[in-house]
């Protein structure tokens, strides 16, 4: 045991000071502007902040309001075939519904369809971190390490590609759209790629390198819930397969909330649609694969058109008049207060 007045210092040596550097820096002596607020400067910046906020918030309600959108429910309409899903034995039988619809004016612009679900929750604290991204970078990786179980591997040992709960519950119904005019019917053109976030597709989802995709992917078997593999997800088009298909990457990106909506076709703006989509009736024709009934779900197609703000969302436009009238009312209180504080100040120097 070591003597206690070692630690002291010896005859002749001088203890290092613990005191910080006489610098301006550290002794903070630099040059600093501190405002004189007065009441001209402190009004002044209530009511500019709230002029600000009320003319941003009111540009912005007015362009979700412009945005047209129609929303249909095909919960109810589809009950039979999702029935027949709750059964997990009957996962190979085909069922299609139809929803007919009707638009009483013309849709004009770009035309985006999305796939609405309600009470599915995707912020759940092991459902958000069950992937592996290093797996789905394209490499080669050890997925039993992952967070993915227990979608990892099968009792015979095939790992899962993609692996995890998120890519194993992909919204995976097939959703056509058609236009009934007069007798005839046509299939309205929808664009499924270019749907995704640039970095999305260039960057976080990369393919595994080889000849072929089904060379790439072998010794891996598809999710149970999947109907087909990962590399045959788009059978018209081969470069939106694997892991940069645009569904799969859209559908990766989870939300914080249990109503949501994914991106899911645009329209393409051809023939009959060059201007968006004409007044008239509308048949939804889905291959109903994602059932719902057992979280108590709801499902819906949305057709919307997008403005310089965005979709139809008011929150953001809210959100700025209320701190306007916020900032604004505070601004007011302020001046009452000074000036009745004004007034008892010169009665009494009278």
């Amino acid at each position: 045991m070591k003597n206690k007045t070692s630690f002291l210092p010896r005859e002749g040596e001088t203890r290092p000071s613990r005191c910080p550097d006489n610098s301006a820096f550290k002794q903070q002596k630099l040059p600093a502007w501190k405002p004189q607020l007065t009441i001209a400067t402190v009004l002044s910046s209530f009511f500019l902040i709230g002029i600000f906020c009320l003319s941003v918030g009111v540009c912005l309600v007015l362009s979700a309001n412009s945005v047209r959108e129609i929303q249909i429910d095909y919960s109810d309409k589809c009950l039979d075939c999702s029935k027949l899903r709750e059964n997990s034995s009957n996962w190979n039988k085909e069922c299609h519904c139809s929803v007919n619809f009707t638009l009483k004016e013309h849709i004009l612009g770009d035309v985006f369809m999305y796939y609405g679900l309600q009470n599915f929750y995707q912020n759940h604290r092991r459902y958000v971190i069950s992937r592996s991204d290093v797996q789905l970078l394209g490499r080669n990786v050890n997925i039993q390490k992952s967070y993915c179980a227990p979608f990892t591997t099968y009792q015979n040992g095939t790992p899962m590609a993609p692996c995890g709960a998120i890519a194993n519950s992909m919204f995976n119904d097939t959703i056509d759209l058609f236009y009934n005019l007069n007798s005839s019917v046509i299939q309205v053109p929808l664009l499924k790629t270019g749907n995704s976030w640039w970095t999305d597709k260039n960057v976080k989802f990369r393919n595994p390198k080889s000849y072929n995709l089904s060379s790439a992917f072998a010794g891996t078997a598809r999710p149970p819930y999947w109907q087909k593999p990962v590399y045959l997800l788009d059978q018209e088009d081969e470069k939106n397969n694997g892991y940069i298909n645009d569904d799969f990457i859209i559908w990766m990106r989870v939300s914080a909330f249990a109503t949501f909506r994914n991106l899911y076709r645009r329209v393409r703006r051809i023939r009959q649609f060059a201007d968006g989509l004409p007044a008239g009736n509308y048949t939804f024709r889905i291959s109903y694969n994602f059932p719902v009934t057992r979280f108590k779900g709801r499902k819906h197609v949305i057709l919307s058109t997008v403005v310089w703000s965005g979709g139809s969302n008011p929150f953001l436009g809210i959100a700025y008049l209320v701190s306007g009238t916020a900032a604004t009312l505070t601004g007011f209180v302020i001046t009452a207060i000074h000036l009745k504080l004004r007034k008892k100040k010169t009665y009494f120097q009278k």
